[in-house]
């Protein structure tokens, strides 16, 4: 059963349902080239599709996947499909063409004309990590910005990609405005926001991640499954959002999907823009642990498929992410704040004044599929969550199985 979208929802300062919706955006068009650029790079390989059914119990849904992006490219994010695909196009255009390459050497050695350049980004961590990465495989030089409140842990992993890191006394918008003014015919701005004038590497950002969701096609595919009713992303400028619009709103796909996204309370630009009907900035202090989403601004090129394409945006306080990344650790999944984001708003939707969500079609027979998008970035603030977790309806207190505890990066 699909949903149906045109019934009116009270306002709720943690829930927007967007009645704007077009079932299919003709200027959507995704193609696999982004997935047959990553499957060339070292290291590929589909991140795992988890069925949760004890969750789906305890929800009320019908069933529940987990798309695991905790583990990717030996990241603890998927952030680097957005940065690598981003880069490569931006090599290419500086190239005037694209290079013939069968391995990332043969890719490598065809930018060494444009040597010396640099990246610039800014990010909460993993997209700067992301950054990072791609920087040392080039040979490039990698300038780092992030907000002052990031975790030691994640300037750190920036720090052993080889980057520079420059703390911005401010928040995530202060240190994008920084990174723009690093612009320059020998440094390249990697920005979801496309707010320094780069709009190609924002729009190629966005076609980056839709490898998340062409690779879950292919598992649904593979196990002769129909796919889910609803999927959930996190969100902080939108661009990953922006993604899953761009997917499921093709004019070949199932126009049935129900698109939600999640936001920090603290930090609900995206659906406060929806309830404006325009892009609006939500001032700070944006402080939420889910560090990822901390986000004022939507990206610009991401709004038009985001007002035009995701059904719902909730909400959520920090309790909610602490509590998802606990069940997911139940379960045998490592999530950080902002990858456990997506099971915290089905938690908020499925309970208190989320339980409006059930006039959008979030029923009980609902197949419902979350993008966890991150590991335990912070190791550190992670082992403090995970001491003791509290299985649903257990009683007593669980240690955290073994093999979960002392998280490291890897």
């Amino acid at each position: 059963m699909r949903h149906e979208m045109r019934i009116p929802v009270p306002a709720s300062r943690d829930l927007f349902v967007n009645e704007r919706v077009d079932d299919v955006l003709q200027d959507a068009g995704p193609d696999r080239a982004p997935l047959d650029f990553h499957r060339r790079l070292p290291g590929y390989e589909r991140t795992r599709v988890v069925e949760l059914p004890d969750v789906a119990a305890e929800l009320g849904v019908g069933r529940l996947w987990v798309k695991d992006e905790s583990s990717r490219f030996g990241l603890m994010s998927y952030k680097v499909l957005g940065a690598s695909y981003a880069i490569y196009r931006a090599l290419c255009e500086r190239l005037r063409a694209e290079p013939s390459w069968t391995d990332v050497n043969e890719l490598v050695a065809s930018v060494d004309a444009l040597k010396p350049l640099s990246l610039a980004v800014a990010t909460g961590g993993n997209h700067g990590q992301a950054v990072a990465r791609m920087a040392r495989l080039f040979g490039f030089c990698a300038r780092v910005y992030v907000p002052a409140n990031t975790a030691a842990a994640r300037i750190e992993a920036i720090e052993r990609e080889g980057a520079a890191v420059t703390v911005v006394d401010g928040d995530y918008d202060d240190a994008v405005r920084r990174s723009a003014e690093d612009e320059s015919d020998r440094c390249l701005v990697v920005s979801g926001t496309s707010s320094s004038g780069g709009e190609q590497i924002a729009r190629a950002l966005i076609e980056g991640y839709s490898t998340i969701f062409w690779e879950i096609d292919d598992f649904f595919r593979e196990h002769s499954a129909n796919g889910p009713d609803a999927v959930i992303v996190p969100v902080g400028v939108g661009t990953l959002a922006a993604a899953s619009v761009r997917h499921y709103r093709r004019a070949e796909a199932d126009t049935g999907v129900l698109l939600v996204g999640v936001e920090p309370l603290a930090a609900n630009c995206v659906l406060e823009s929806l309830r404006s009907g325009r892009l609006v900035s939500v001032p700070g202090p944006h402080n939420s642990v889910m560090a990822g989403l901390n986000c004022g601004t939507p990206s610009g090129l991401a709004w038009p498929w985001l007002s035009r394409g995701i059904d719902v945006v909730v909400g959520v306080g920090d309790h909610r992410a602490h509590a998802a990344m606990r069940r997911l650790a139940a379960a045998g999944i490592v999530a950080g704040e902002a990858g456990a984001a997506g099971l915290g708003g089905l938690y908020e939707l499925r309970s208190g004044s989320g339980a409006a969500i059930g006039k959008t079609g979030l029923h009980a027979d609902a197949e419902v599929l979350i993008v966890v998008t991150e590991g335990a970035t912070d190791p550190v603030a992670y082992a403090d969550i995970m001491r003791t977790i509290r299985l649903p309806g257990s009683g007593p207190e669980h240690r955290l199985p073994g093999r979960l505890r002392g998280v490291h990066h890897r």
